[in-house]
């Protein structure tokens, strides 16, 4: 796993995956996880341009472990949000302030 040095003062390891996930959340991108009527999940980042690009599972749940991404747990799509700590995260990869995407912070 890369490590990022600003990150280690708050104990992240980001993969290379992981911080592309979250600067494009931060760019205005939306990561959802669809679920098939088998219960099947599937990880899609939604591009503001109209690309959508798979992410696997393991990226997705580590983010939330580290708490940098919280799910509003809809069916069939849930959508996922930066958390307080992943605005931090995000910020200091693209180099400026992300402003919260939600009606409450975390």
């Amino acid at each position: 796993m890369e490590t990022l040095g600003v990150f280690v003062g708050l104990g992240m390891n980001l993969t290379a995956v992981q911080k592309r996930i979250l600067r494009a959340i931060a760019a205005g991108a939306t990561l959802k996880a669809h679920r098939s009527l088998d219960g099947e999940k599937l990880y899609r980042l939604h591009y503001l341009a109209g690309e959508i690009e798979k992410v696997g599972d393991a990226a997705v749940a580590n983010l939330e472990e580290q708490q940098l991404l919280h799910s509003n747990q809809k069916f069939p799509a849930a959508t996922f949000l930066l958390t307080d700590r992943g605005r931090k995260a995000a910020a200091d990869l693209v180099g400026e302030e992300v402003k919260p995407l939600g009606a409450r912070n975390f």
